[in-house]
């Protein structure tokens, strides 16, 4: 199974990734995994001034950021594991890295939010739910 796993190096992706150990069915080698991060964008005018080598810097470092303790996950359940991370707001990048990878599933953890607080202040996890073919295993 093609899993497709979103971070963002919150609590809820540290909550993720326990429930995927606690459960042999989502992790083991059977599976071929890709980690997706949605790096925040820098605005343009800005990156119109930046030279694109430290633009681009910029981005792979603070992606870095995040993956570092992911890959120590990884590494220690044996498992092997693509990274991959792309500028933009998180739901546009994870439901179009979903679906362009024809991902078999994705896994993301979300902050549980009330319905009422979906409303009023929007969700990721809401927004890929409404983006994307994928199915999605949401973690709270």
């Amino acid at each position: 199974m093609k899993i497709l796993v979103a971070v963002d190096g919150s609590a809820y992706t540290k909550r993720m990734l326990a429930y995927l150990a606690a459960h042999d069915e989502w992790l083991g080698a059977q599976h071929a995994y890709t980690v997706v991060h949605a790096v925040a964008a820098v605005p343009p005018r800005a990156a119109a001034a930046l030279d694109k080598a430290l633009l681009k810097s910029h981005y792979e470092e603070e992606a870095e950021k995040v993956f570092k303790p992911i890959r120590t996950f990884f590494t220690k359940q044996k498992l092997n594991a693509e990274f991959v991370f792309k500028s933009g707001g998180p739901a546009d990048v994870i439901a179009g890295v979903a679906e362009k990878g024809e991902f078999d599933l994705l896994v993301l953890g979300s902050h549980g939010h009330s319905a009422l607080g979906n409303l009023v202040m929007g969700s990721v996890a809401t927004k890929v739910l409404a983006h994307c073919k994928t199915p999605v295993l949401l973690v709270r």
